[in-house]
């Protein structure tokens, strides 16, 4: 199994998958769909059958609520947890996000179906939530820079997703509080050349908005990860990096949750392939398999911790761009 297949394509290139020429009304952008069990716009892709159901499906919408007001000020590590949790054995379906409209009319929120991005973004959603109405705020402000639209969604990881959501306190780069010395610094260069090749063009993004420069990421390399893993505490995001190549518009390909359970590490995420639902994953094995990748070489992982949004942010829509909120664990 390919880590490129496991969830790059979610990453890289979430181009829309195309409605059909007649579709019905979309529901409204923001709007939380109240039934689990199918997608909120007949153009989502259809999610495969689980093995199981995830801990979402048999939750009415009145114990959904319930569930996310539940604990609301709990620690966010212990809410990112338990929300990450209902969704194991979610089925992987690739880019089941969208704008409900426009380029992209997949639905805004749903809970039957995931990939690796969006499992993450969700379930910061959810765990950052005091109570459901605030969940479609918060999760634009994750997917997006600013507004809402296809064009101003986080498409790139290096570029885009992980430093908007730095710079609007919801995130910290902690690879060099876990990692200290083994630590190193790495680049991603995007260039003009970088959006002549095929997979970056299918994000279908006018050339003005298509990011360029250098951005610096801090990585624990591949061999170093398992001597550092245990230390790491649960609900920290893991992010897997390879080898900058020119014509890639990310080194980012996959990313979930770590998980400290029976003295083992493990890694909560959204796996196509051999799983092709959401599972927790023996680190070292994870790690093992990405170690065997030759033609697009893995390099290593970086860690990140989510924080609270200031109060007052939760309902309000995502800030302008350039501006930036300061977060509390």
């Amino acid at each position: 199994m390919s880590l490129w297949g496991v969830c790059s394509l979610a990453l890289l290139s979430q181009a829309p998958v195309k409605a059909p020429a007649a579709a019905p009304a979309v529901p409204p952008a923001r709007a939380v769909p109240a039934s689990l069990a199918v997608p909120a716009h007949p153009a989502a892709a259809p999610a495969a059958q689980p093995l199981r159901e995830n801990g979402w499906s048999a939750l009415t919408p009145e114990q959904r609520a319930a569930l996310i007001a539940d604990r609301a000020e709990s620690p966010l590590s212990e809410r990112l947890l338990g929300m990450s949790e209902k969704f194991l054995n979610t089925p992987y379906v690739l880019s089941p996000l969208g704008e409900g409209q426009g380029v992209d009319p997949d639905p805004t929120f749903r809970l039957d179906a995931v990939d690796c991005l969006t499992f993450v973004e969700e379930t910061l959603a959810l765990g950052m939530a005091h109570g459901e109405p605030e969940v479609p705020a918060l999760l634009e402000r994750i997917r997006y820079a600013s507004t809402p639209s296809y064009e101003d969604r986080n498409h790139l990881m290096e570029a885009q997703w992980l430093p908007n959501n730095i710079k609007k306190g919801l995130l910290v780069d902690v690879t060099r509080k876990y990692a200290k010395q083994d630590t190193v610094t790495v680049t991603k260069t995007l260039t003009a050349h970088t959006w002549q090749s095929k997979s970056s063009m299918a994000l279908q993004l006018p050339r003005e908005r298509q990011p360029v420069g250098t951005f610096t990421l801090d990585m624990i390399p591949l061999e170093k990860v398992l001597e550092h893993a245990r230390g790491v505490a649960s609900g920290t995001i893991l992010v897997v990096m390879r080898e900058d190549l020119p014509l890639k518009a990310t080194r980012i390909t996959h990313l979930g949750f770590v998980v400290q359970k029976k003295k083992r590490t493990y890694l909560r995420h959204a796996s196509k392939g051999g799983y092709n639902r959401v599972v927790d994953e023996d680190l070292e094995t994870f790690l093992a398999r990405n170690a065997r990748y030759d033609k697009w070489r893995v390099t290593g992982v970086s860690l990140f911790e989510a924080r609270r949004p200031p109060p007052t942010v939760a309902s309000q829509p995502a800030p302008a761009r350039g501006s930036a909120d300061v977060g509390a664990p």
